[in-house]
């Protein structure tokens, strides 16, 4: 009789912590949603601001100097590779496949590494050649919106090797899968805004 009764009051208890927890990954998902919402202000006024001086070369170079399409071609294609493998991140994750999850998570950090690295080699380029940010509007411009957008990049391979870090040693928990998901929306939306920054600044500039 006592067992049953002491059962009867865990029950309870279980499914108020399964309910706190819903609620902590339901706040954590809005949360990220807002912050994504901040950042589309954030690149639309750089874009905005991109689209008013890509004009002002102040007698310097003009994006059809500049850019070579074949190597931002190959820089996007790495990037948009790291989406599709933390997409079988995500399903790794569904399956509660941790192996699955630390092993698509690492390529998906390389892929990212890779495209950090591109965009380094690129923008030190420019500046060995005097096309850095004070060359003229269009190039302050150009370093301004890519090299947000690549600091952001970097920011999420940080946040990917702690998240890494953290699945290896506790295992896919309730919050980790939050993390896992939150980290989701962000490098996803970090891809769409590279396809906005491909099309606008460069295939629109070289053409």
């Amino acid at each position: 009789m006592t067992t049953y009764t002491s059962l009867q009051t865990a029950r309870p208890h279980v499914q108020v912590v399964e309910h706190v927890h819903d609620a902590h990954g339901s706040t954590k998902a809005l949360g990220m949603w807002i912050y994504l919402m901040s950042d589309c202000i954030l690149f639309g006024s750089l874009f905005a601001s991109y689209v008013v001086l890509n004009g002002a070369y102040a007698g310097g170079p003009t994006q059809k100097d500049l850019f070579e399409l074949p190597y931002v071609l190959a820089e996007t294609f790495v990037l948009l590779f790291s989406s599709i493998t933390y997409g079988y991140t995500m399903l790794a994750m569904r399956l509660h496949d941790r192996a699955g999850v630390l092993r698509w998570l690492g390529v998906t950090w390389l892929l990212g590494a890779a495209f950090i690295g591109m965009e380094i080699h690129e923008f030190h380029h420019l500046i060995a050649e005097d096309h850095g940010p004070n060359r003229s509007a269009f190039l302050s411009g150009f370093f301004a919106l890519v090299g947000t957008h690549g600091l952001h990049v970097a920011s999420g391979l940080i946040w990917m090797a702690v998240v890494w870090h953290q699945v290896f040693r506790r295992g896919l928990t309730a919050t980790n899968m939050t993390r896992l998901s939150g980290l989701s929306l962000f490098w996803h939306f970090l891809d769409l805004i590279w396809i906005c920054v491909f099309t606008i600044v460069y295939l629109f500039g070289a053409l």
